[in-house]
């Protein structure tokens, strides 16, 4: 079902939130939220952003909970430098194996997980950072499916343009309202190498080429298997891509989708590396 939204469009479902915001103060009041919420359901939380750690924590000390999270070890704080190296490239195994360990870290010490907040604007700023943090994203969202870490990833939208954020925004399964109109992300239902939800046609021509790039999805057995179920509409050009995709990775696309269309689609202008079943 398609991820439902409180009245300012923030995501309800926040397992890997991406939220662009057009003032700190509107990122600050979110992180601070989906922070308060992950320590009521008793995990580790960390806030990540740019500047001096003691003036980071002076942010979040305005709430009721940070003085007693920080006492019992459940709060902590890091500055962006610290966590990701700013003005590098981030290496997207690397960053993943990080979290992964500070997930680890949480559960053995008795939390249930960890949740993160992270303003990254500072970390996409040139073409290459952005490339290599897309490709994190995805990865570490497929991380988030299959273990107790949930994260809010805030983006400036004045700093890097709305279609910067859309990049990352789309492999991502929650968004700021209006962010992308679909989503490639990996919170599948059925083990599928991906979910795919929202809609596919001219106004992401550019857009979702590079999704499907930049997410490198595995293949198993030939396949790459991909949960559509939440898919409202494809055209047939982003089929095309899809069958590019398919064909220079040299397996065959299964999508599985409750949508007819497509499976018409194919057969018409014989897509034979793409298989559609319906389901859902």
């Amino acid at each position: 079902m398609p991820r439902q939204r409180d009245s300012s469009g923030f995501p309800m479902a926040r397992d890997h939130v991406c939220w662009g915001y057009r003032r700190r103060g509107e990122f600050l009041d979110r992180a601070r939220e989906f922070l308060a919420e992950g320590l009521a359901e008793g995990a580790r939380v960390l806030y990540v952003a740019p500047g001096d750690e003691a003036v980071l924590a002076g942010q979040l000390r305005t709430t009721g909970w940070f003085d007693e999270g920080v006492r019992r070890g459940a709060v902590r704080v890091a500055s962006v430098e610290s966590t990701y190296h700013r003005g590098a490239v981030v290496d997207p195994a690397g960053q993943v194996g990080f979290y992964a360990a500070a997930t680890s870290e949480a559960l053995a010490a008795g939390f249930t997980g960890l949740r993160v907040a992270a303003d990254a604007t500072s970390l996409v700023r040139t073409p290459a950072q952005l490339d290599a943090f897309a490709r994190y994203e995805h990865r570490a969202d497929r991380y988030m499916a299959a273990h107790p870490m949930s994260a809010m990833c805030g983006y400036d939208l004045d700093e890097l343009g709305d279609e910067t954020v859309a990049q990352l925004a789309c492999l991502h399964p929650a968004a700021h309202a209006g962010a992308t109109s679909f989503h490639l992300h990996g919170h599948a239902r059925d083990g599928s190498a991906a979910a795919l939800d929202g809609e596919l046609d001219m106004a992401v021509r550019r857009l979702w080429p590079l999704a499907l790039e930049r997410a490198d999805l595995p293949a198993t057995a030939g396949t790459i298997e991909i949960d559509a179920g939440d898919l409202d509409f494809i055209d047939h050009r982003s089929l095309f891509d899809v069958a590019d995709y398919a064909e220079r990775r040299g397996t065959t696309v299964v999508l599985r989708t409750r949508l007819s269309t497509p499976a018409r689609l194919c057969e018409l202008f014989g897509l034979t590396r793409v298989r559609v079943e319906l389901g859902w």
